[in-house]
């Protein structure tokens, strides 16, 4: 049984920080960064059955030619991410009544929309991408167990051996070769860095000195 300290639901039974209750979610999620995104992607489902919202968590699900979409927004940065995650799997991967795991896990169809930079000049401003990988500056993953294929050990020795001062290992992550088939087949494929921050992180500097200035 997992405890109340670690699943934390709300009186009506929802999940805490999203305010969802199990029955809201669609089994493919479309995950957006700003709050105001989430309309500009649901105007045009067919219809809209579930608004709710909590803080920078809003979700609206519905359906788009005769498929159910929930659209989700997690907020800036990857610690909110961490909580999205989180809080989706245990939707629908954990019986709320009793607390257990579900004797049979599903997996979820989740697309990424976002904005990006990019550090190579012949990629015009408002190419659409597919990240195929994702490679992380931020501390995030360092709090959990992962896997690598033997594709993102390459990547990831790649990145510390150009990035040879550093004082952190980053992580790198596939996208689904499912659904890169399914929704980016006809696009041009990237990798995306991810950072914990806009400025420092990023190479940027107002006012302030950067460790790892770019």
């Amino acid at each position: 049984m997992i405890a109340d300290s670690e699943l934390i639901l709300n009186a009506d039974g929802s999940i805490y920080h999203l305010n969802l209750l199990p029955d809201d979610l669609a089994p493919t999620i479309i995950f957006v960064g700003d709050p105001d995104r989430v309309g500009l992607v649901s105007k045009y489902f067919d219809r809209i059955d579930i608004r709710k919202g909590k803080r920078e968590f809003i979700t609206q699900t519905g359906w788009l030619r005769g498929k159910r979409v929930s659209v989700i927004s997690t907020g800036i940065g990857t610690d909110n991410i961490d909580i999205v995650f989180n809080e989706v799997d245990a939707l629908v991967n954990i019986d709320f009544a009793s607390r257990m795991l579900k004797p049979d896990l599903t997996s979820l169809d989740i697309i990424r929309i976002g904005t990006s930079g990019s550090i190579q000049g012949d990629i015009k401003m408002g190419t659409i991408l597919a990240s195929a990988h994702a490679i992380g500056f931020d501390a995030l993953m360092q709090y959990y167990v992962k896997s690598y294929t033997a594709e993102e050990t390459k990547i990831q020795d790649a990145v510390k051996t150009h990035f040879d001062t550093l004082s952190f290992v980053p992580y790198v992550g596939s996208a689904s070769s499912k659904l890169l088939q399914q929704i980016a087949a006809d696009l041009p494929k990237g990798m995306t860095m991810t950072a914990p921050g806009f400025y420092g992180p990023q190479g940027r500097s107002v006012r302030s000195i950067n460790v790892y200035p770019i």
